[in-house]
């Protein structure tokens, strides 16, 4: 924006001299730095406040995403706790189901094969032999 290249200064202070006068030309540049240093604690705390809203928007931001993220999370779980409440719920329904004698179909039973009485007599029959063999023996 201003090129202020040694040439430049050379100038300036020429002229500053001639206008202002060597007796008052340190007074006038001890306040032009004085000046020039509040202006840059405005700007540095300009950048400052700058900074932190944009820190804060930030944070907003992140927040308003955590909360959904909770709320997805709570809404899972509630999900899910009503999905067990109601298998709990049919499983009482089958062992009340069975505590009464009644069938249900949904309840697995186990199937036992039926024993014929041929088979009971033939494996007694060859137990009967077989002792009989070893005692003879």
């Amino acid at each position: 924006m201003f090129d202020l290249t040694s040439s430049k200064l050379l100038i300036l202070a020429v002229v500053a001299l001639i206008v202002v006068g060597p007796k008052d030309l340190p007074i006038l540049l001890r306040t032009i730095g004085k000046y020039l240093g509040l202006m840059r604690q405005q700007a540095a705390e300009f950048r400052r406040h700058f900074d932190e809203a944009v820190r804060d928007a930030e944070l907003g931001d992140l927040k308003r995403e955590f909360d959904s993220v909770a709320n997805e999370v709570r809404a899972t779980m509630q999900a899910g706790s009503r999905a067990i409440d109601q298998e709990l719920q049919s499983v009482d329904k089958v062992a009340n189901g069975v505590g009464t004698g009644a069938s249900v179909s949904a309840a697995p039973t186990a199937s036992r094969p039926a024993l014929s009485s041929d088979g009971a007599q033939s494996s007694a029959g060859g137990d009967a032999d077989g002792g009989a063999g070893r005692g003879a023996a």
